[in-house]
């Protein structure tokens, strides 16, 4: 909102506006827009927001009072990225987790409560993409796509249990690393770089991880794919897509949706188009099969939609809307 970032808390049912917390920021570029990037994080007291200027805020659910706030790449003496910090913190336990980037600081973690550094991690140059929790060989740790690799760290300390190398142009890395078995993670990025399939082993506390597979037939540009029932559902550059999870073949594409994001609800996926259009795809190895679709919003529309409860939120750099869905 002009030069502020806002925090801002919405009163589900009503869309009235409950509370905003606001600091002196801008971000600004041609693609992407003006504003913050990544999505908030939330417990049971708190709501931790980063911006695209690297403020990080924690703010108390009910009266919208900051907790603490401190800039992450300040901290780390990293510089901004093209597009911005668009990588979300990560509760993990009582550590929130962040990746600024740099030597030394390329992952973050703070002590939730107080906002102090618990541990510093890698040397990483910083990607789009957020750090999550998996458990993969028997190990629950977080795991995390930087600009140079995918690496899984402990979650206690920040120490490196694994890595593989993957790259792209200016390091965009955006979608999540997707965990499609106990030992298997599906990784994938936009602009010819593909997709793979890894295998993550342990023998005690020694990792090895494997390529089981790589090809192009997934190009995950900005937006994140799912798993069901054994396949892999994407926006393969702008065009949804169906793949083997176990052969990385395709079964089949189709959908020109644009850089849009999907979900999955039950047995169905839910694309938000890039137009802003709303669409109901049947999660079927058979074909590309749409059952519902329905035009939500005016102009370019790349934010993850979420749902709860069988609502559906949506928004864009205009206007945000609520859909009551059926799920299953």
């Amino acid at each position: 909102r002009r030069d502020q970032e806002v925090l801002a808390r919405y009163d589900l049912e009503s869309g009235r506006e409950a509370w905003t917390v606001a600091w002196p920021a801008r971000f600004s570029e041609a693609l992407g827009g003006d504003g913050p990037r990544s999505t908030p994080a939330v417990d049971r007291d708190r709501v931790y927001a980063l911006g695209a200027t690297g403020e990080l805020v924690a703010v108390d659910r009910g009266s919208g009072t900051v907790s603490w706030r401190r800039n992450i790449l300040d901290d780390a003496g990293s510089e901004n990225m093209i597009w911005g910090m668009a990588s979300s913190p990560l509760l993990a336990d009582d550590l929130l987790v962040v990746h600024p980037g740099g030597r030394g600081s390329s992952v973050v973690a703070l002590v939730a409560a107080t906002g102090e550094v618990a541990w510093r991690a890698l040397d990483d140059r910083a990607a789009y993409s957020s750090p999550m929790i998996a458990t993969l060989a028997g190990h629950r740790q977080l795991v995390l796509l930087t600009g140079q690799r995918l690496v899984g760290l402990a979650i206690a300390t920040g120490d490196e249990l694994w890595s593989y190398p993957w790259t792209t142009m200016n390091d965009i890395s955006v979608a999540q690393p997707l965990v499609v078995s106990d030992r298997r993670v599906f990784v994938s990025s936009g602009y010819g770089e593909g997709s793979a399939l890894l295998e993550v082993t342990a023998d005690d506390d020694r990792f090895a991880v494997r390529e089981v597979w790589k090809n192009l037939e997934m190009k995950n540009r900005m937006s994140s794919s799912v798993v069901y029932q054994g396949m892999i559902y994407g926006l393969d550059e702008g065009i949804l897509a169906c793949v083997d999870a176990e052969t990385g073949q395709r079964r089949w594409k189709g959908g020109r949706y644009g850089h849009g994001q999907i979900l999955l609800a039950g047995s169905r996926l839910i694309v938000l188009t890039e137009r802003g259009d709303l669409v109901a795809v049947e999660a079927t190895p058979e074909g590309h099969r749409e059952v519902a679709s329905e035009s939500v919003l005016r102009g370019k529309t790349w934010n993850n939609p979420a749902i709860e409860d069988g609502v559906l939120l949506v928004r864009n750099s205009r206007e945000m809307a609520a859909f009551r869905v059926p799920v299953g």
